[in-house]
This record gives structure tokens, C-alpha cells and sequence, in this order.
């Protein structure tokens, strides 16, 4: 027998993988490593969003006519700084006062003072915005009643 009939006898009894076990092998490989590029990403974007700076306000108490004592609560993962203040429908500058730098899991209140001549009018709402040393904005609505 010759070398090129043993050969031809060897490649008919040779077995391998049919298409679709291939298939089915490189698509799980596929999955497999795209789970874990993931889970690597995840820890990245949680390691640059550490520092989120995530705040709400949960109340709004109107002192007198001219200043609103505001409650802010932090439910970030740094601290807030409250760097302005602005009320909806009062063109004169408002100042800031109070707790303006709130750790994180903390409540501060912050003390709005209308500016010039402005007053609150009876039984209106007021939109209510503060914003962040980061630039985020923190939005509220109150209604006025003396």
C-alpha cells in the first residue's frame, strides 16, 4: 500500500467537529468574554463615579416674606457645595446662606434672601432652584402662605 492510499484511509476515519458544534463552541467563547469585559467595565465607571455628587430638596419653609429656609438632603457619595440660589419670578440677585457644604448621608439647610424689594406674594408658588460647585441644579416647588 502506498503512502497516499494510507493517507486517504486516515482522512475518512478522522472525526471532527461538526459546523454546528463549532458554532455553538465559538458563540459561548463570544459570551463568555464579553460578561467579562462587563463586569471590567463596571468597576471602571464605578471607580470614576465615585464621587457623585447627588443631592434633592425635601423641604421648603417660607420664614417671613422675603427668605425660604430650604432642607437639603445629600444622597450622593461626596460632598455637596451650595454655591447660588435662584427663585422663579424675581429678577434682583438672591443670596445664599447656611449650611452651603453638606457631607455625604447629611441634611443642611440653606437660608434664601430675596433681594431689593422683592416679597413673596400670599398663596403663590415659587420654583425653587439651587446650584452645585459642580454645576449640577437642585429643583423645588413651595407655595407661599403667611
Amino acid at each position: 500500500m502506498n503512502v497516499y492510499k494510507k493517507f486517504r484511509k486516515f482522512k475518512k476515519n478522522a472525526k471532527a467537529l461538526s459546523p454546528v458544534i463549532a458554532t455553538i463552541i465559538l458563540i459561548a467563547v463570544t459570551v463568555a468574554v464579553s460578561v467579562v469585559v462587563a463586569a471590567w467595565m463596571g468597576g471602571l465607571t464605578l471607580g470614576f463615579m465615585g464621587n457623585a455628587e447627588s443631592a434633592s430638596i425635601t423641604q421648603a419653609t417660607f420664614t417671613n416674606a422675603t427668605s425660604v429656609s430650604v432642607t437639603v438632603q445629600n444622597t450622593g457619595s461626596s460632598t455637596v457645595t451650595i454655591k447660588s440660589g435662584n427663585i422663579a419670578g424675581f429678577t434682583n440677585a438672591v443670596s445664599v446662606s447656611g449650611a452651603t457644604a453638606i457631607a455625604k448621608g447629611q441634611t443642611g439647610v440653606v437660608v434664601l434672601t430675596l433681594g431689593g424689594s422683592d416679597t413673596f406674594s400670599s398663596t403663590a408658588q415659587y420654583q425653587i432652584t439651587l446650584t452645585t460647585a459642580k454645576g449640577n441644579t437642585i429643583a423645588y416647588t413651595a407655595t407661599y402662605a403667611p
